[in-house]
């Protein structure tokens, strides 16, 4: 089985080597899994890294100058003194290195909610929320996505999380929190903040009514890892809500969030294909919407 259904997938112009090598170097316990080169792409030449941060899985690829990163999804880093004695000097270590040509969204300090706590984006545009977490609560990972609904799905961040817990397996709630009266323009009800559980992991969402100049797009996507066809067409088929979004994989749900309803065989393939098994399948992906696993094989194999 897969350890991890759910990867998050970052979209960089050209960094993708060169981010994943500094993440790589400034989290504990990770490294540079596997870079595959995918060639003749509307990009160009493109290079799809796969990396581990403390033991979770990313994936990166040079896309091209089409999407940039924003603070509309963005990753929790949780310290927990209770199972680390130097928690926050870590914290305030990776502060340090993400801040490095980076711009603090909110200022590293104590907030109502955490003793230490601070949002930074770094010199990629990525984002981080580091924080001080409370040991009495439930543990939770490391590293845990978060989506933060803004715009025109502003007030949708109960109603597209539990989209998604209908929609994955071994999925719960978690916390939830909602805006009080006199956060204008925050709407009282709305979610200040929520985690939930898919597929044995864990999400953060929040709804901001603030003035964002930003919204979910194809910078920041969510690959799901499928084992067959049948998984592929489910999912698809649950999530897809614009047609014109749908393509090589790529899809949109009806919130706006990017998903990549990906073939763990694929991956497989890339990772050990020749210079010809690789144009094969790259020409044979870049003409689907939803990835057809025969099909994909069998431009691989061929031998013509």
């Amino acid at each position: 089985m897969i350890e991890q259904k759910i990867v998050p997938h970052l979209w960089f112009n050209q960094q993708a080597i060169e981010g994943a090598q500094f993440y790589t170097s400034i989290f504990p316990d990770s490294k540079v899994i596997n870079v595959s080169t995918i060639q003749d792409t509307p990009s160009g030449e493109s290079k799809l890294v796969s990396f581990n941060l403390a033991g979770y899985s990313f994936m990166a690829i040079n896309g091209g100058p089409h999407f940039q990163f924003n603070p509309s999804i963005s990753f929790f880093v949780n310290f927990d003194s209770s199972r680390d004695e130097y928690a926050r000097e870590n914290l305030d270590q990776l502060w340090e290195k993400l801040s490095q040509g980076g711009t603090p969204l909110m200022p590293l300090q104590e907030y109502s909610f955490s003793k230490r706590y601070g949002w930074i984006q770094d010199k990629y545009g990525l984002t981080w929320q580091l924080i001080l977490t409370n040991p009495d609560g439930e543990e939770r990972p490391f590293i845990v996505p978060s989506l933060m609904y803004v715009q025109d799905v502003c007030g949708k961040a109960e109603e597209a999380s539990d989209f998604y817990l209908s929609i994955f397996n071994e999925s719960r709630r978690g916390e939830m929190a909602r805006y009080p009266a006199g956060m204008e323009p925050d709407k009282e009800g709305t979610l200040m903040f929520t985690d939930f559980m898919l597929e044995k992991q864990w999400f953060a969402a929040m709804d901001s009514a603030q003035s964002h100049n930003y919204k979910f797009n194809e910078g920041v996507s969510l690959l799901v890892q499928c084992e067959n066809q049948g998984e592929i067409d489910y999912y698809w088929e649950k999530l897809s809500s614009d047609p014109k979004a749908e393509q090589c994989g790529w899809l949109k749900d009806k919130y706006g969030l990017s998903w990549q309803i990906w073939p763990v065989i694929m991956g497989e393939m890339m990772a050990n294909s020749t210079n010809d098994e690789m144009k094969r399948l790259t020409k044979a992906f870049l003409q689907m919407k939803k990835l057809d696993i025969e099909k994909l094989k069998e431009a691989y194999q061929s031998k013509g």
